[in-house]
């Protein structure tokens, strides 16, 4: 079984919330790890569709039979156990005593802010991170092109096969749920029209007209990308430090496996020569620092900053009153131009420091407080 560096949170929530909610995407891990973590609790998968229509016609019938608590897998299957749920937790003193998952950010967030609210402690887990993964050198093409899914990992599944299979469950099950969307051909074209703009900034009205949508469903649909955790936005730096900033945000999927496969790439070998692999490479390594400040319970203090006339930082890591810049290049050799955007940062905000994250395979410092970082050790860069 691989060791998920969020299990750490996840005692540290059960220790001092009455409930915890984990959510992610689905198959992300959510349902082993939280096995693994509460053995002693009973287990409730509420997809399996006789349990679901006993919770759901007599939720506190349901909920008695589990005085010492219990995992309640997919529970925003059953919203009318929230409120029952909420009763039970202020009568009760005792810490971590459900375990609430879900692969459905919305639903889940919609029904405990109404229900629960300051009784649960809230985890993301999205699939493996980097160092959960652990490659070797040189290995970016591969870690692109299968993603961060456990599942592909533990049993050696083909990614093509797996991802092919992700995304007609997704498109078929999980988009019905969430919105009553009809015209399932058109959401799957825009779906795979997203992955060809990861890593661009996201101009929705150019979206619209490639879908053949109006911009308010591509708003509506980008929606349901981000509540099912597909994909999401990472919006640009504001403090200003130039009036003249792009405030567009730039778009990402939470797996680069995911987003390939959308592609249409179907062997690794295809990414050598890809004229989208620097957008995928830069997608792995912004979700890669997301996925590690959710595993460690922080919010997402992550920007990009760039101005009208090209001037332009990848990432900034945004601790306290400082701003790190972070600049990424799927080469593996390093050139001089790399660091363009972190010294035109530095000289503007009259600072130091930053980070380089590329393919190649030597730890290197620079001059100016610059440390070049290959992507394999990606977590050796603190956040």
């Amino acid at each position: 079984m691989i060791y998920r560096e969020a299990e750490k949170e996840l005692q540290l929530l059960s220790a001092q919330f009455k409930a915890v909610a984990v959510t992610g995407p689905r198959q992300s891990g959510k349902t082993t790890l939280v096995k693994k973590v509460f053995k002693e609790k009973a287990y409730v998968n509420l997809e399996n569709p006789d349990l679901r229509q006993f919770a759901r016609e007599d939720p506190r019938g349901f909920l008695s039979n589990y005085p010492d608590g219990a995992i309640l897998d997919e529970v925003q299957r059953v919203p009318e156990l929230f409120s029952y749920l909420q009763q039970i937790l202020d009568e009760k003193e005792q810490n971590g005593l459900f375990i609430l998952t879900g692969s459905n950010n919305f639903l889940l967030n919609s029904n405990i802010s109404q229900s629960l609210a300051g009784r649960v402690g809230y985890l993301f887990l999205l699939p493996l991170d980097i160092g959960e993964i652990n490659p070797g050198a040189n290995m970016s093409n591969q870690l692109i092109f299968k993603g961060g899914y456990p599942e592909i990992y533990q049993k050696d599944i083909d990614p093509k096969k797996y991802y092919d299979n992700y995304i007609r469950t997704y498109v078929e099950r999980d988009v019905r749920l969430l919105k009553n969307i009809t015209d399932l051909y058109t959401f799957e074209r825009f779906l795979r029209l997203c992955a060809g703009r990861t890593g661009q900034l996201l101009n929705m009205s150019s979206l619209a007209a490639d879908v053949g949508v109006d911009v308010k469903t591509i708003g509506s649909w980008l929606g349901v990308l981000e509540a099912s955790f597909i994909a999401f936005r990472l919006y640009p730096y504001h403090e200003n430090y130039n009036k003249r900033i792009v405030k567009m945000p730039k778009l990402y999927f939470y797996d680069t496996g995911l987003a390939s496969a959308l592609m249409g790439i179907e062997d690794v070998s295809q990414l050598t020569i890809h004229p989208l692999r620097g957008g995928l490479f830069e997608n792995l390594v912004v979700v890669d620092f997301l996925k590690r400040l959710y595993n460690n319970g922080k919010q997402n203090n992550l920007y990009f900053w760039r101005d009208n006339i090209g001037n332009e930082v990848d990432l900034l890591i945004k601790k306290g009153a400082n701003r790190y810049p972070v600049e990424i290049k799927s080469a593996q050799t390093i050139s001089d131009e790399f660091f363009k955007g972190i010294r035109y940062w530095n000289k503007l905000t009259n600072t130091e420091g930053g980070y380089l994250v590329y393919a190649g395979d030597m730890l290197q410092k620079r001059s100016g407080e610059i440390n070049i970082v290959p992507v394999h050790l990606l977590n050796t860069i603190e956040i």
